[in-house]
């Protein structure tokens, strides 16, 4: 993978991270796009460092409500901030279940497998209709709520499912309101993100030592950046724009992709 390939892959992880149509599909397709080889486990190792940048560009935008939440977390005080940092951890259960007991299984689906990803393309887009079709409410996430909106992050661990997308759309059809579905699904997954970073890192899965820690570098700029740019722009338009343009997105690209395999590889 070149520098170019990197950053352009940032941009794309910046960009499609906040907006319900699945970036780790998206960086995925333009692997394929690229022409590139790497391995399953190098494939991901990329994806996740892009992942993290944008997760910094998240604390970055919301380190006021963090601050909050880790105020009333650590009084052990019963409060708003208190059961909002609760309902994080219990969301957080089932893709951390499914991260440790599945991750090699997980590696072989970063493969540049456009199938597979065309297919998820095609859930997340019904996923994304049905919630626009859902009565809107103020209901705020409760602690069931929060495990079955986890269920949703850890499906959302393949290629193709919008982790945003999969997220607010349960948090919709469970009865949420839109801006604070929005809201939970992009915090919700930064506590999961940081933790999967840290981890490759302690065990030497990620370095920034060998030949390739420049394109890493590079990737991980861009994505920053291009997450910063885009977050608050990206928040407004999940929260205020009908879900059904971007099924009608999901479903466009997600049959292309589909046809593109059967026919180009």
């Amino acid at each position: 993978m070149s520098y170019l390939e990197a950053i352009i892959l940032g941009i794309i992880q910046g960009l499609t991270e906040f907006l319900p149509v699945s970036s780790s599909g998206h960086l995925e397709l333009a692997k394929v796009i690229f022409g590139d080889k790497s391995l399953p486990q190098e494939s991901l190792t990329f994806t996740v460092v892009l992942h993290f940048a944008t997760a910094l560009s998240t604390l970055v935008i919301f380190r006021k409500e963090l601050l909050q939440i880790l105020h009333g977390l650590f009084q052990f005080k019963v409060n708003e901030e208190f059961n909002f940092s609760v309902k994080i951890i219990i969301s957080m259960i089932p893709a951390t279940i499914i991260g440790l007991l599945f991750e090699k299984e997980l590696e072989a689906f970063f493969n540049g497998n456009v199938l597979l990803v065309g297919f998820m393309l095609l859930i997340t887009g019904l996923l994304l209709f049905l919630a626009d079709k859902a009565k809107i409410t103020n209901h705020n996430v409760s602690y069931k709520n929060a495990f079955v909106i986890g269920i949703s992050q850890a499906i959302a661990m393949l290629p193709g499912i919008s982790r945003s997308g999969a997220t607010i759309s349960t948090s919709v059809l469970l009865g949420v309101d839109r801006t604070k579905a929005a809201r939970f699904s992009f915090l919700m997954v930064v506590p999961l993100i940081l933790g999967k970073v840290a981890k490759d890192f302690m065990s030497g899965s990620i370095s920034f030592t060998d030949e390739k820690s420049g394109v890493l570098i590079a990737g991980f700029v861009a994505s920053f950046i291009a997450g910063l740019l885009a977050c608050n722009w990206m928040i407004t338009l999940v929260k205020s724009s009908k879900l059904y343009y971007f099924s009608i997105y999901c479903f466009i690209v997600g049959t292309i992709a589909i046809v593109y395999s059967y026919f180009y590889l």
